[in-house]
């Protein structure tokens, strides 16, 4: 089995995108894991770099809502295949008029204002104690700031992405005070997503593409049966349809810079206050059992 260093958590069915470059995959698995069984991953090679593809939401439609996918079996599963870093694609809509649908975003930073859970590997014990800042990785950041600055699309090199619960999109008051908190941009995937990376000393980063304006933003007429509900113009629908046609090349032109980084951020270390105090071993599989387990 393909060993992957990287992992592209993606949207529904990520997978066709490579398969349609030619890249033929090993059979996809899902794992059992202590908490739960993962969605399927991809296991693709790419220039002799192994990488996994896996959908969040599902492998041919929108089978899962943002606020029930497995987060914890899905990263667990992947760090048991040897994944170090992610990339994380998803598709916010701006709250920052400055961000259009069509245009690239590298956040930087998140504001909470979701209720998912679990947040936490750990739940009841005195382990994820863990710094958020910076909250993505400074290294992966780089090399997609420099690897899509020249590119097709427009690009921000930094956003506050507002995390929501869902499934249900957000309403216009809710949008004004998350504009007033300093939001560039709000969706429902990040989070709890990147927080249980990070206890998992994954470096972790995403790049967002803008699918709509928030509720609010433009004054945009409800339009029954339609993406979004009229949310979205058809021009607008066409950029965000342009980048995600994109999505694979941008991908594999970023696969060789990402997986050579030398990983000399913080994200290998954010547990390890816990293995000096005795908490966790080196191995990480058995940080998840608890006092008196077996």
């Amino acid at each position: 089995m393909l060993r992957p260093q990287i992992a592209i958590i993606a949207r529904v069915g990520a997978q066709r995108d490579f398969l349609a470059r030619g890249l033929q995959p090993q059979p996809a698995a899902r794992f059992d894991t202590p908490f739960g069984r993962s969605n399927p991953i991809h296991l693709f090679d790419f220039q002799d770099i192994p990488f996994a593809v896996l959908s969040r939401h599902g492998e041919s439609g929108y089978e899962v809502s943002a606020p029930y996918v497995n987060d914890r079996a899905n990263l667990y599963a992947l760090k048991a295949l040897g994944v170090e870093k992610i990339l994380a694609w998803c598709a916010p809509g701006a709250i920052n008029e400055a961000m259009a649908p069509g245009d690239l975003v590298i956040p930087d930073d998140i504001l909470d204002e979701g209720h998912q859970q679990p947040y936490t590997f750990f739940p009841g014990r005195g382990l994820g104690f863990v710094r958020q800042n910076p909250v993505f990785c400074p290294e992966l950041r780089q090399v997609l700031i420099q690897g899509l600055s020249s590119g097709p699309f427009p690009l921000h090199a930094a956003g506050v992405y507002t995390a929501t619960t869902g499934p249900r999109l957000e309403t216009p008051a809710e949008i004004r005070k998350f504009k007033l908190l300093g939001g560039d941009l709000v969706g429902m995937t990040l989070v709890p997503e990147v927080f249980l990376a990070r206890e998992l000393e994954l470096c972790y980063t995403p790049v967002c593409y803008v699918v709509n304006y928030a509720e609010g933003i433009k004054d945009r007429p409800y339009q029954r049966g339609v993406l979004f509900e009229g949310l979205a113009t058809p021009q607008e629908i066409r950029r965000v349809q342009a980048v995600e046609a994109a999505f694979a090349d941008l991908v594999l032109n970023l696969l060789p810079a990402l997986t050579a980084t030398p990983r000399q951020c913080p994200c290998p270390w954010l547990m390890e206050r816990y293995r000096q105090r005795g908490d966790i071993g080196p191995d990480w599989r058995q940080w998840f059992i608890g006092p008196g387990e077996v």
